[in-house]
This record gives C-alpha cells, sequence and structure tokens, in this order.
C-alpha cells in the first residue's frame, strides 16, 4: 500500500473511533492505582471503540503497566512499563509503526512538559526510557501502540511526581507559536465530530522553511489533546517523503478529527538541520448553532486535564 493509502486509512480509523459521541465517557471510571498480578486478569474486554484513546489504562486485553505510578521530581527520572496481555503476559513482539514499536507521550495535566520518546525493549517484555520530570504534578502517560497481530491501541495511565505543583493555566488560543528562532503558523478551523484539514507553516526568521527533515516517517507529527479530559487524538500529515509529491514545508497538511466542541492542545514535532523542535497551540473547537455557523464552545473552567 502507498503513503496515501495507509494515510487514508487510518484517517478513516480515526473518524471510525472519534465520530461517536462521548456520552460513555462519563462511564470510565478511576483506573487501578496498579493491575492484577499475573494469572489474576480477567478475559480480554470489549472493545472500546466509542470511546477516543487514552482514556483507559487496559483496553481490548491490553493493559498499561507501570513500575512506579509514583516518584519524586528529578530531570533525568528512568520510567519502565510493562504491556500486558489479557492473561498478564508482558507483550513482547510488536508492529512497527511511524518507524517505531512504540510511542510514549507523556504531558502534564494542565499540558506542560509535553514529552515524545521512544523506550527501549528488552527481551522481557519491559519498556525503559529516562523522562524530564522536573517539574512536580500529575502526569498523564499514553502508550501508542500496535501488538504483533492486532490492532492500533493507546492506553494511559498516571504518573504522580511529588512536591510543589505550580499549575499552569491553559494558554489562549493563538494562530502561531514561536520555537526559538522558528515560527510555525496554524491555518484550518476544527469542527467537531467531522474530519477537518488544517495546515502547520514552518518559517525559520521570517523566510519559508522548504527543506523540512523526515521524522517518523512523515515531515510533522501531531498529538492533539482535549483539555477536559486528555482523551487523545494522534495524526500524521497527508503525504510523505520520498513519495515524489509531497513538498519538504513549509506547509504540513493534516487531517484532524476533534471529538467534541472544547479546548484542545495541539503539539507539532518537526526536524530541521538535525533537530527535532516542538510547537504547541491551543485550539478552541466550536459548536456549530441551529443556523449551522460555529459558536465559540465554553471555556474548560479550574485546571486543564482534571476532568476525568
Amino acid at each position: 500500500m502507498n503513503a496515501t493509502g495507509k494515510f487514508a486509512g487510518f484517517t478513516l480509523g480515526l473518524a471510525a473511533v472519534f465520530g461517536i459521541a462521548l456520552a460513555a465517557g462519563a462511564l470510565v471510571g478511576p483506573e487501578p492505582s496498579e493491575p492484577a498480578g499475573h494469572g489474576e486478569h480477567e478475559t480480554a474486554a470489549a472493545p472500546s471503540a466509542d470511546l477516543p484513546g487514552g482514556l483507559l489504562v487496559t483496553d481490548q486485553g491490553y493493559t498499561l503497566a507501570l513500575d512506579k505510578p509514583n516518584t519524586t521530581t528529578a530531570a533525568q527520572t528512568p520510567v519502565a512499563f510493562r504491556i500486558l496481555d489479557a492473561t498478564g503476559a508482558p507483550v513482547t513482539k510488536y508492529e512497527t509503526s511511524h518507524d517505531k514499536d512504540l510511542h510514549l507521550i507523556v504531558v502534564r495535566r494542565d499540558m506542560a512538559g509535553f514529552q515524545h520518546v521512544h523506550p527501549v525493549l528488552d527481551p522481557a517484555g519491559t519498556w525503559s526510557v529516562p523522562l524530564n520530570l522536573s517539574r512536580a504534578g500529575d502526569y498523564r502517560v499514553f502508550a501508542d501502540f500496535t501488538p504483533a497481530g492486532g490492532s492500533n491501541l493507546t492506553l494511559g495511565a498516571d504518573l504522580r511526581v511529588a512536591g510543589n505543583y505550580d499549575v499552569q493555566a491553559l494558554p489562549a488560543p493563538a494562530a502561531t507559536a514561536q520555537v526559538g528562532e522558528y515560527t510555525v503558523a496554524l491555518n484550518g478551523t476544527v469542527s467537531p465530530g467531522a474530519a477537518s484539514k488544517v495546515t502547520l507553516s514552518v518559517s525559520r526568521n521570517g523566510a519559508p522553511v522548504t527543506d523540512l527533515q523526515p521524522y517518523l516517517g512523515a515531515y510533522g507529527h501531531l498529538v492533539a489533546l482535549r483539555a477536559a479530559d486528555l482523551a487523545y487524538l494522534h495524526v500524521h500529515p497527508e503525504g510523505a517523503p520520498g513519495d515524489g509529491v509531497t513538498p519538504a514545508g513549509p506547509g504540513i497538511d493534516f487531517v484532524v478529527n476533534a471529538p467534541s466542541a472544547g479546548d484542545y492542545r495541539l503539539f507539532l514535532d518537526f526536524q530541521h538541520q538535525g533537530v527535532v523542535r516542538t510547537a504547541e497551540f491551543t485550539v478552541r473547537v466550536a459548536q456549530p448553532d441551529a443556523t449551522g455557523a460555529s459558536t465559540p464552545a465554553p471555556a474548560d473552567q479550574g485546571t486543564p486535564g482534571h476532568g476525568h
């Protein structure tokens, strides 16, 4: 299958998951602090096709098990975890997706401290990676993976970092983001429950960047999180490096499927001159009124991300 076909299939899959009403989200209960021990797992749970990704620690028989769900602040904190199957056994074989067997996304619940890393898997099925946890608070850890012979899943678990929690307000929506010498502009409108095309354009010191480098098999990597509960949306751009058609910047096109109105935080990873940088945006997805015009969604109340 060519790159465009793969993306189309991926987008249709996301539309199926995120296009369904989210009333079922209220049914998600607190996740256990630790998964059941080996041999104590129940049979595989029913697929949660009616929920966005990242809201469940266990889904379709797979569990994200952090070795230590509580830790202290440090700039290089070793974090280890396993993906357990329905029998409680660690998963050791994965399908490669976007150049990696597993993507780990970590963000504090107020949307600070975003990290996208790629842990190392040992033969026994334990993943490990150092994380920058120099700021205390409650973090959400997302494991995005495809077990061998299975379907793609995103599981989420809480990681608590002890210390003084300097909670930050969600940044206001803006059309541009600054990353050092680079400016990234966001163009397009995201509508709830529909596939929405947005373009992220990269410039450096005012000049368009036309030589972006491939990163994870694309010219950009986008993660979107819903502020109210950290529902997770993970997409890649249209086109692919090496297809002879897709330009290497300045614009990167994405199709985004927001499951509901509300505030979202978008994190764009892009690579230029051998360095991966991350641009961050707040996007307010409006709810259409009776006439079809977009009405801004009410701002989330309280601390972002604590609705889960």
